[in-house]
């Protein structure tokens, strides 16, 4: 008898922990991925270049108006993820940048890939580019906070993972001697979340939001 308990409680076990398996895909692109890659590639570079790396939150801007800035150019994919970045990072360092600011994760926390990844993608983003154009400096944005009280998005109550994402790569620039500039905590409300007054659907940036960074962000461009 206790043979066959044993038995049924190690089934039970294995069927759980099969349930919450949970599955990611590191080859996901977003359907316009090849077109603004193409699009990026045909524009001239320059050493002078100041860009702005990242997923729909880059996208959605016009950085030479916001921040006035002749030389910024916008390299967002709407809805990319860390492994796009890494596939597309050359048309960045064949330029030689100035600087490269990058935000980037977001979307892999929504498509449930792990932290651990996420971060290992980071240091493989600032060594590539230490190594392919050692002279442009490097800054990373931690990532923005949410708020979940807007119609769901599968970005949404994943609090913990931007968390201990924003937490690590704050270590990630102590070891690699890069610049880590915090707008999460410039963005929150009382409850911790991302204040209604910085965004229209609780993911992405009013551009009051916008002129929040963009402040954090000058004093790094002078």
């Amino acid at each position: 008898m206790k043979k066959i308990i044993f038995f049924l409680l190690a089934a039970l076990f294995v069927r759980q922990g099969t349930a919450q398996t949970v599955t990611w895909d590191s080859t996901y692109r977003p359907g316009n991925y090849d077109q603004k890659v193409a699009q990026f590639r045909s524009y001239p570079n320059s050493d002078k270049d100041i860009v702005f790396l990242g997923n729909s939150i880059t996208d959605y801007v016009d950085w030479n108006e916001l921040l006035q800035l002749k030389e910024a150019r916008n390299r967002g994919i709407s809805g990319d993820i860390t492994f796009g970045v890494l596939q597309r990072l050359d048309e960045i360092t064949e330029g030689k940048p100035a600087k490269v600011f990058i935000l980037i994760g977001i979307n892999d926390i929504s498509r449930n890939i792990p932290d651990s990844v996420i971060l290992g993608n980071y240091k493989k983003m600032i060594r590539r580019i230490k190594t392919e154009s050692p002279n442009t400096k490097i800054y990373f944005n931690t990532l923005f906070p949410v708020n979940n009280t807007f119609p769901s998005k599968p970005h949404f109550n994943k609090d913990d993972h931007i968390l201990f994402i924003n937490e690590e790569l704050k270590k990630i620039g102590v070891e690699e001697s890069i610049t880590i500039i915090d707008i999460h905590s410039q963005l929150l409300d009382a409850d911790k979340r991302l204040d209604k007054k910085y965004t229209y659907d609780g993911l992405h940036p009013t551009i009051e939001g916008y002129k929040v960074w963009a402040a954090l962000l000058k004093k790094y461009l002078d």
